[in-house]
């Protein structure tokens, strides 16, 4: 219960803008409209156990709260940074007491995944057995953040970062609230829209900022920015946000979409990516999707790769720009890739199957007399250099596992293959 003087003091904009209603609550209708899931559970008056999962800013908190108030269910918030087992152990058996009285509880836990796996665990009991309606929320992907078991109970529902109409609608009640417009253009209100990120809050208090200035001239954009600190991209490094962004660089440059790849590179480095991560993935981009359609392209990563760790940040990055070009702009064949996949497998499935005795050296008399080395036709005795024995396994027929594709330096090497294959079939027969 709030105090006479607790009323009386200030509360930042965006805590007074907080939705008192779900419709109040914008730029989530996939969640909360009549046919959707919070929308079917609000009709109902029914609430099962949730996790909700987005960005900062997107309504997790209010959501809980109200779907608590829409339900009659006594709302109890925890933070995951905060508490620990003993605030749980409160928790569930005030819940039970409630329970008994004929009143469930709602049990909210901010940033859920910061528990723990045993922690995590002490909630199935509760959970299974309804004594709690767990809404956790999370800005990590559950599916890597919390237990099989928990998340078997729970129904997952993604919240949408902000889209640009959601942000507006935002703006317009901050002014209706202060009672006078933002001192902005028609451009710097789309980049204060643009630095807010998709984060609601965090676009209410640059608001609340601007809203506070004395009166003027609207600012243009280069005025806004000096006016307020531009928020860094989310951008976790050892979380999804990392994998995401290596992922779209990844399969843009695979798609040979050069300004794709770019941005995608751009923001993992203004995301304070450690740019020998992006030069190893690069790396590893030439030898498995461009590999032999253009064998230079595993020299410029390595040379960009090197030119970085001499020059470091920001000159060596250049080094990467031009090794993410070459590689978005390089023939692509993942024929080398494959044909190491295949050769693996059939390697375990064949076990221990011995080399033809023929291309067996034989440095001891005992070898020489057991065959080893009979019959070996050294190829650059041969006229053409080419000697076409057989090299596999007597137990196995010959296998292909290479198969170059007609792009870039891999339609020669096809053509070596197909002269190789025409001398073989001559020279033993058509029976290799």
């Amino acid at each position: 219960m709030s105090t006479l003087f607790e009323s009386q003091a200030p509360r930042p904009l965006a805590d007074r803008l907080r939705p008192r209603t779900l419709d109040e609550v914008v730029g989530q209708d996939h969640l909360l409209g009549a046919d959707k899931p919070i929308g079917r559970m609000r009709s109902a008056g029914i609430m099962t156990s949730i996790v909700l999962w987005g960005p900062p800013g997107t309504g997790k908190t209010t959501i809980a709260r109200l779907l608590a108030e829409h339900t009659d269910l006594h709302f109890e918030p925890l933070s995951a940074v905060f508490s620990g087992v003993a605030d749980l152990r409160k928790v569930f058996e005030s819940a039970k007491g409630r329970r008994v009285a004929g009143q469930g509880t709602l049990l909210f836990i901010d940033e859920v995944h910061r528990f723990n796996r045993v922690q995590q665990d002490g909630f199935l009991p509760y959970v299974e057995d309804g004594t709690v309606i767990l809404v956790g929320a999370t800005t990590e992907n559950p599916s890597f953040e919390l237990n099989g078991a928990l998340l078997s109970r729970c129904h997952v529902l993604v919240l949408n970062r902000l889209d640009d109409a959601a942000l507006e609608k935002l703006l317009v009640r901050a002014e209706s609230e202060e009672g006078k417009k933002l001192p902005l253009d028609q451009d710097a209100r789309a980049s204060l829209r643009a630095m807010a990120d998709g984060d609601g809050r965090y676009l209410l208090n640059m608001a609340e900022t601007l809203l506070a200035l004395p009166g003027g001239d609207d600012m243009d954009t280069a005025a806004l920015t000096e006016a307020v600190q531009r928020r860094m991209p989310l951008y976790d490094k050892s979380q999804e946000g990392h994998y995401n962004l290596i992922s779209a660089l990844h399969k843009s440059l695979r798609g040979s979409d050069t300004d794709a790849a770019l941005y995608w590179f751009a923001r993992m480095i203004a995301g304070g990516e450690d740019p020998n991560y992006i030069a190893r993935r690069l790396l590893r981009f030439a030898v498995e999707d461009i590999g032999l359609a253009d064998p230079q392209a595993l020299t410029q990563a390595m040379a960009a790769w090197q030119a970085y760790e001499r020059l470091g940040t920001p000159e060596g990055e250049l080094a990467l720009v031009q090794c993410v070009i070459y590689m978005a702009t390089a023939p692509k064949s993942n024929a080398a890739y494959m044909a190491e996949k295949a050769s693996r497998r059939l390697a375990r499935e064949t076990g221990s199957l011995s080399p033809p005795k023929h291309i067996l050296n034989a440095p001891t008399k005992m070898m020489k007399d057991m065959g080893y080395g009979d019959g070996y036709a050294y190829d650059h005795d041969a006229e053409d250099g080419f000697s076409g024995q057989n090299y596999f396994p007597d137990d196995m027929a010959r296998q292909r596992f290479y198969h170059p594709k007609e792009r870039g330096f891999e339609r020669d090497i096809q053509k070596r293959l197909d002269y190789w294959n025409k001398l073989r079939e001559k020279k033993t027969g058509g029976n290799s």
